[in-house]
């Protein structure tokens, strides 16, 4: 049995300096740089939709190479909440989205498509440099309280609530058309990820993550800390994960796939990782656990 590395808790501001030391600067930062291509490429075949025809629409209702039909989910959900059928096309573009996000990672749509995720990533890069601490907790389980919320609003009001606060959309459209009076809700969601508490929009309020959580409850593909006796208690995964909690049972006991629907699958705890203790698995026979 390989003996287990010497237990040494590194500085937040250095999380993923022994993993670029160790293995380069590839490996400490290939997730990260696949997750910004892949949001900045469907940033950009949104904004050639017309030209190209890729990808013609927004987040909330798009068509793929003029086909394909997708639609937000959590849209689709508030739409039937305030009594109105949505058309045929939008129901089919509602399966289309869940089915994939299903399969694919756990809230997958989060770490690799959200444009909000630049900003939050900001923000707990700002924090983490800086050393800034949380000024409060609120408890993850705010989001599916919220995610509730909205669409019983919707059903009572009989509108679509949440397009009116959605800062993910608003941000979309400004990247695309222009920034506007939706550019405050951008800059709301920076100053409380990094002033009032940690990871607060993906970690606790987002409705939209807390959708995509659900849809992805039982997806395939899982961050596994296949060599958790390598781990030597660093922190460096812990700080830079935006739903730190959940790493706990994997590396501690148990199963050593991350099966909590809140992960984002962004692998960044394995790009900072210098013992190499996870890695993305598919899942196979494993229950789901909180």
């Amino acid at each position: 049995m390989a003996m287990k590395p010497k237990s040494v808790k590194n500085l937040a501001k250095d999380a993923g300096k022994e993993a670029r030391e160790k293995f380069g600067w590839w490996s400490a930062y290939r997730f990260l740089i696949l997750r910004r291509l892949c949001q900045l490429s469907v940033i950009g075949l949104f904004i050639m939709g017309p030209t190209w025809g890729v990808l013609e629409g927004n987040l909330s209702s798009s068509v793929l190479l003029g086909a394909v039909p997708m639609s937000d989910p959590l849209l689709l959900l508030q739409t039937m909440a305030t009594g109105y059928w949505p058309e045929t096309t939008a129901i089919l573009g509602g399966i289309v989205v869940a089915g994939f996000y299903a399969i694919a990672g756990p809230r997958m749509f989060c770490g690799w498509v959200c444009p909000m995720n630049l900003v939050t990533d900001l923000a707990a890069w700002i924090r983490r440099k800086t050393g800034l601490k949380a000024s409060y907790q609120w408890p993850s389980s705010l989001r599916y309280w919220l995610l509730a919320a909205i669409l019983i609003g919707s059903a009572v009001s009989g509108t679509l609530l949440w397009t009116w606060l959605d800062p993910v959309s608003a941000l979309h459209r400004g990247i695309i058309f222009g920034f506007g009076a939706g550019s405050v809700l951008i800059l709301l969601v920076f100053l409380i990820d990094l002033l009032l508490v940690e990871h607060a929009w993906c970690g606790h309020l987002c409705p939209l993550g807390a959708t995509y959580g659900v849809i992805g409850r039982y997806s395939l593909m899982r961050v596994t800390a296949t060599n958790r006796e390598q781990c030597n208690n660093c922190m460096d995964c812990y700080n830079v994960c935006p739903e730190p909690k959940i790493l706990r049972q994997p590396l501690k006991e148990g199963d050593r796939k991350i099966m909590s629907q809140d992960c984002i699958s962004c692998g960044r705890c394995i790009d900072v990782c210098a013992e190499k203790v996870f890695e993305f698995r598919i899942r196979t026979g494993a229950k789901y656990e909180e």
